[in-house]
């Protein structure tokens, strides 16, 4: 009885939705509105920790519109038409063999899954922008800087909602004048959307061993820069993938270039995490590859306007978990639909969020906590599972070096089509895969001119990044001794694989110590796998903090 009196008397703020949806990205505001379209009764919230919608979404983006053409069949006749007015024109493939050569592929020997004419070159966090508009006017509540702290369970340990987080905690825990309480979302259903690497994801799939079934997944992270550039060295619908140069060749990764209108160029690079060399740094690769003329001829003239990065899933087939729990679904990024051979995946994160919507609203009643198995009998049955067996090899297949990939990529687009009657594994625990600092070549990387290549801190200004400096530390060390490992094995990888400079070894009296600039921090979520030991744990800081990545 004292304990029903306790929780009464302490208990924070609840408020009751049917279904509760974690993070507005392309699944989760796809979800919201299709549980809206088949039945409008039916109570919707997303919460999302970015200030504002498309804050925190990152992405090429070439997009491919098949479940945009699902979901809305006559998105091209609409009076207020999403943000897809860049149709592909040109699609091209290059080797970089150096820092000046490079073959073009001819078109003919593109495999058709991999052939981008009917996508569109757009920004992902527009569209999810106009998503969330959508969503609203059917009724969806969209809480943005909401972050999901943690998981509510109930007395028989299923889901049945999210805790926010708390704002206005000082960085030593004490309330601050401008405090203010998290609430609980008590809901029917939770369908976590949160993105590669959510942190309540992670939790969720730990906790009920999702994984049990599956390998490991895999990750690379993403970086990206948006500029603008003069008329003359634009070509609207222009779509450019390039693979080798600056990365050596058992370094998996390759480069998109996207023109979009008007006068944009979006430029990034994609570096495989499993890289073994600790003295190879994503950002750095990513300024070289601007020196390469296939590149540069872009950008020489232009300006750069915007700079970001995240980690993506690389997993594909084989790495899919479980999909279901006791009380909710992953969808999206949060479960790894991204098609590495395509090199897209907003599609299939559209997608699995329509049919986590659809799996809901074939049920007549709900019971909070219920399982709802049928949801990943619906995804395995979609185009979701067909595309991504087809390729499921395509990633492994780059185990030996970048060349032994494309020779298959070709064997696979050509011949087998994925009908191949084997399977390539191959997982190395990206934070295990370091060479120790004695074995690992060293890389010298050129000073930035600042008219291509721009100096970390400096680029990061672009990034729009601002964190509430008075907060408890959201990078949480879990092994005291990690720093010094990391040091003495690896000479501090963290000081170069981070994209914001976070993670620093500063000489003090004592010796080098590791210092964490938390406030740069792009939440790309890149520590959380890659860190020797895996002495980092990154948990969601105050809601509304971290980068602006609208329009990119």
């Amino acid at each position: 009885m004292l304990k029903k009196i306790a929780r009464f008397l302490f208990s924070r703020e609840k408020i009751q939705y049917d279904v509760l949806i974690v993070g507005a990205g392309p699944a989760g505001l796809s979800a919201a509105i299709r549980i809206k379209e088949l039945d409008s009764n039916k109570s919707v919230v997303v919460i999302e920790k970015s200030g504002t919608l498309g804050g925190h979404i990152l992405s090429g983006n070439c997009f491919q519109p098949t479940a945009m053409n699902e979901l809305f069949p006559n998105w091209e006749k609409m009076e207020n038409k999403p943000p897809l007015d860049t149709p592909v024109t040109e699609d091209h493939f290059h080797i970089l063999w150096n820092e000046k050569l490079s073959f073009q592929i001819p078109h003919v020997f593109y495999p058709s899954t991999i052939r981008n004419h009917g996508n569109y070159v757009i920004s992902l966090g527009d569209l999810c922008v106009w998503m969330g508009e959508q969503a609203q006017a059917l009724g969806v509540d969209i809480f943005t800087s909401t972050s999901g702290a943690r998981v509510i369970f109930d007395e028989k340990d299923r889901v049945i909602g999210v805790a926010t987080g708390d704002m206005g905690i000082g960085k030593n825990g004490e309330k601050k004048s401008n405090y203010q309480e998290g609430i609980d979302i008590i809901s029917n259903q939770t369908i976590l959307c949160e993105g590669t690497r959510g942190s309540i994801t992670e939790r969720v799939i730990e906790k009920y061993k999702l994984r049990k079934n599956c390998e490991p997944q895999s990750y690379g992270i993403g970086l990206k820069e948006v500029w603008e550039v003069p008329p003359e060295d634009f070509k609207s619908g222009l779509v450019q993938h390039t693979v080798g140069w600056p990365l050596c060749r058992n370094t998996y990764g390759g480069s998109f270039l996207y023109h979009k209108n008007t006068n944009q160029v979006h430029l990034g690079l994609v570096v495989g995490l499993d890289y073994p060399n600790p003295n190879l740094s994503p950002y750095q690769e990513f300024q070289n590859l601007k020196r390469h003329p296939k590149i540069s001829r872009y950008l020489k003239n232009g300006t750069c306007i915007s700079y970001g990065a995240r980690v993506l899933n690389e997993g594909g087939y084989f790495s899919i978990p479980k999909l279901t729990f006791p009380g909710g679904m992953l969808a999206g990024c949060s479960a790894g639909f991204l098609n590495v051979m395509k090199i897209k995946g907003s599609h299939n994160a559209m997608k699995s969020g329509m049919l986590a919507a659809e799996t809901i609203c074939a049920k007549q009643n709900v019971e909070p906590g219920s399982e709802l198995v049928e949801y990943e009998d619906a995804v395995k049955s979609s185009w979701i599972y067909d595309e991504l067996y087809r390729s499921r090899n395509f990633k492994g297949s780059f185990q030996y070096n970048i060349y032994s990939g494309l020779i298959y990529g070709a064997f696979d687009g050509f011949i087998s089509k994925g009908r191949e009657p084997w399977n390539i594994k191959s997982h190395v625990k990206e934070s295990e895969s370091y060479l120790t600092k004695d074995q690992a070549p060293q890389i010298k990387y050129e000073k930035p001119d600042g008219k291509l290549n721009f100096d970390l801190l400096d680029n990061l200004a672009r990034s729009g990044t601002n964190h509430e400096h008075d907060q408890p530390a959201h990078l949480k060390v879990i092994k005291e001794t990690g720093p010094n490992e990391s040091l003495n094995l690896y000479d501090g990888p963290e000081q170069r694989f981070c994209p914001a400079k976070v993670y620093e070894f500063i000489d003090t009296k004592e010796g080098k110590k590791l210092q964490i600039n938390a406030q740069n921090c792009l939440h790309c979520k890149t520590c959380d796998i890659k860190m020797p030991k895996d002495y980092i744990r990154w948990t969601v800081p105050e809601a509304g903090g971290g980068p602006n990545y609208c329009g990119m």
